[in-house]
């Protein structure tokens, strides 16, 4: 996982504060934080120094970005579908009693994780128990995975 260092060291450091925020390292964190994006940073957009600098951090980030609000990575590429953590998920457990619950895989369309063609896939996310206001920061779901397949960020 991205720290906020190894983010730290992709910006210019100059702290201009053209990106709204009084540091880079405070960008930094907001970076990782989901509250700004690379593109916010107008000295790493504009600027050619910077550019290597800019192509690493754009794809670093890249996963980050992408991740819901619970923070969901799933790395598809390293997932062999084993199913642990489908079967290992409370609420997959809680909502489908005669299938996930006896380890046979969902059985109904209430699934927050599934295996499709070979690797894991979310469905619900909305339905983890990291979303919305009321959250619970479970790791069931990576805690069972033997690949590092699942993260939260």
């Amino acid at each position: 996982m991205l720290s906020v260092m190894e983010i730290y060291q992709l910006t210019p450091k100059t702290n201009c504060k053209k990106c709204g925020l009084p540091t880079c390292m405070a960008f930094a964190v907001a970076l990782l934080g989901k509250e700004k994006k690379v593109v916010d940073c107008p000295p790493l957009m504009e600027e050619a120094k910077y550019q290597a600098k800019r192509e690493k951090l754009i794809e670093a980030m890249a996963p980050i970005e992408g991740a819901s609000e619970t923070g969901l990575i799933i790395h598809e590429e390293k997932c062999y579908g084993c199913g642990n953590c489908v079967v290992a998920c409370p609420v997959n457990v809680a909502n489908d009693p005669k299938g996930t619950a006896l380890g046979f895989g969902p059985t109904n369309d209430k699934a927050i994780l599934v295996v499709e063609d070979g690797v894991v896939k979310c469905l619900n996310v909305e339905e983890c128990r990291r979303f919305g206001p009321n959250k619970i920061l479970c790791n069931a779901c990576t805690a069972t995975c033997p690949s590092k397949a699942i993260e939260f960020v």
